[in-house]
């Protein structure tokens, strides 16, 4: 609010509003009764007459005042406001004004009980962000690029090395301002450093890229998650995006939250065509190249590298008796959380002929050996996705999530010496040391089950981790969203 405000009466109007045009005749009766002051958004006619009267024409009083709806009357004493109203209501008017019956007497006109006002001008669209960055607290810290009116802002992105070879949605002010509408965190909060160069991440910084991902304000609270999660110490995201390897960042979401920002769990969950999958999954991609520098042919050296360095992300489909992957990982049933993987590529599973979970989980522990290379073993973690036609041979047959685990864990024991380095005629392989054991294809807890995919189809999928997972290199972090 304007500090002091005038006191007696402040009107706040519009010129082409037939309820203001209604109320300009008795603006001089106010006049003469008090002090008046006439802001006016879009005329320097209206009331012209009135030495009270102001063209508003930065809007910078009616954002001050909170104007919402035209006519807006206030009034004022001792810098305070102590009375409101919109539109016109006779009754209101003569209440506070002070004038009672007399509003309006020396006018002759028959003036309705009641009439609608029109919206303010502040509220247009684009406008109330404008108003809140030019007069509001809120000032945004990213440094701000003029772009000249005939250059083209997406080739301006491209130019800036800004992109990840897609076209990206140039962050304006007002547009970051409407994604950080998206958080009740601070834009100025530090997230965390931004590996690899270790730059501070502000929420601030993370608007900004998730506008250029495309994503809506409401994303936020997963991405924010989602983030977090990366930067966690047993991630080990600096080795991550530093690596040779394929891995990258995947993000798992669970809880209430993926329904109500319209995440995809059902067919082509782990593919293109989902607006909130695609575009969080991206923005944290960008996040790493344009804050903390993770740029391929520079810090980011994998050989190959996989088609999730784009966006890697899509949530699990919670609808069946099978316990949800962030419950299984300690959060609360009913709440959102976010799991972070260091993903590869997708690899599928086909068996369209087992009927019984005997069979599937000998056909599905068979694809999980050829997760790094079929003699490697306890170096990648994995996760499962298991498809709803594929789940439903578990589940009726009374198969837990744990209970397929635990059939799996014991399927891929192999012997130590199938393993080892020179078996087979093949140099990879593991240290001879375990040629006597009975060896783990996985680490205890490296493997992760969840499902997903559309309900037509005996497919199911294997994501591979990253071969240097574990605690050494990555683990799997989940958090909890908090709104």
């Amino acid at each position: 609010m304007i500090t002091p405000l005038p006191d007696g009466l402040i009107v706040v109007a519009k010129a082409d509003c037939p309820t203001c045009r209604l109320i300009e005749p008795l603006l001089a009766e106010l006049d003469k009764a008090g002090p008046l002051t006439v802001y006016v958004q879009d005329s320097t006619d209206y009331a012209a007459a009135l030495a009270g009267t102001h063209f508003d024409q930065t809007l910078e009083h009616s954002w001050r005042l909170n104007t919402e709806f035209v006519p807006t009357l206030i009034r004022v004493e001792n810098g305070r406001e102590v009375a409101r109203t919109y539109g016109w209501h006779k009754e209101d008017w003569r209440a506070i004004t002070g004038l009672g019956a007399k509003l309006g007497e020396t006018l002759n006109q028959n003036l309705p009980d009641m009439r609608p006002g029109c919206g303010s001008k502040t509220l247009e669209p684009g406008i109330s962000e404008r108003l809140e960055l030019a007069f509001g607290d809120l000032k945004l810290q990213s440094r701000q690029i003029d772009i000249s009116g005939i250059d083209d802002a997406i080739e301006a992105c491209y130019d800036r090395g800004w992109s990840d070879g897609l076209p990206v949605v140039p962050p304006t002010p007002v547009r970051v301002l409407r994604m950080l509408k998206g958080t009740a965190r601070e834009p100025h909060e530090v997230v965390g450093l931004m590996p690899p160069d270790l730059v501070p991440c502000t929420v601030e910084k993370v608007a900004v890229n998730a506008v250029m991902a495309g994503c809506k304000p409401e994303y936020m609270p997963v991405l924010l998650t989602a983030l977090e999660a990366a930067l966690d110490e047993d991630f080990g995201l600096h080795g991550l995006i530093c690596t040779t390897m394929f891995g990258s960042p995947m993000i798992m979401v669970n809880g209430p939250i993926a329904k109500a920002i319209g995440m995809n769990s059902g067919g082509n969950a782990l593919g293109q065509g989902n607006r909130a999958n695609a575009t969080i999954g991206r923005a944290l991609q960008l996040i790493i190249r344009n804050v903390g520098g993770g740029r391929p042919g520079e810090i980011d050296r994998a050989t190959l590298g996989n088609p999730g360095k784009y966006s890697f992300c899509f949530a699990e489909a919670e609808d069946s008796d099978w316990m949800p992957l962030a419950q299984e990982r300690g959060i609360a049933p009913g709440r959102s959380a976010v799991t972070v993987f260091p993903g590869e590529g997708v690899q599928g599973i086909i068996d369209q002929k087992s009927r019984d979970p005997e069979s599937l989980v000998k056909s599905i522990a068979l694809s999980l050996r050829a997760v790094d290379h079929a003699k490697l073993a306890m170096a990648g973690d994995a996760v499962l996705v298991v498809s709803p036609e594929h789940a439903r041979i578990f589940i009726e047959a009374g198969w837990s999530k744990q209970r397929l685990r635990e059939a799996l864990e014991q399927l891929l024991l192999a012997p130590g010496k199938d393993l080892i380095v020179g078996a087979g005629g093949i140099a990879e392989g593991i240290h001879e040391r375990f040629k006597d054991k009975q060896v783990p294809k996985f680490r205890p807890g490296g493997l992760l089950i969840i499902r997903a995919g559309g309900t037509a189809g005996l497919f199911s999928a294997v994501i591979a981790g990253w071969a240097a997972s574990g605690p050494v290199g990555s683990s799997p972090v989940t958090r909890e969203v908090i709104l």
